[in-house]
């Protein structure tokens, strides 16, 4: 039996959309906030367009807003942070 590369009409099949790139760098930016240390981003939201990182919510301090992005530019694939995390 002979095994042939996957094709579709004589091109590659490409199986990875931007959609799920996008979900994966989320679940890796928001599982990251969840394991550091110094944050509690419980009410933190992660939203990501290409490999710009968006996070939104609150926490309790400044240098929980701080740590959140030093944390999500840490990530691999992150270019850009735009925090808009409030404190209250």
């Amino acid at each position: 039996m002979v095994f042939k590369a996957a094709t579709f009409h004589g091109t590659e099949l490409y199986l990875e959309s931007e959609q799920a790139r996008r979900s994966a760098l989320e679940s890796a930016v928001a599982n990251a906030l969840a394991v550091a240390g110094g944050i509690d981003a419980s009410d933190v939201t992660v939203t990501a367009a290409g490999q710009e990182i968006r996070l939104d919510g609150s926490v309790a301090t400044l240098q929980e807003v701080r740590r959140a992005t030093a944390v999500a530019e840490s990530i691999r694939g992150v270019r850009l942070v735009r925090n808009r995390i409030v404190v209250g």
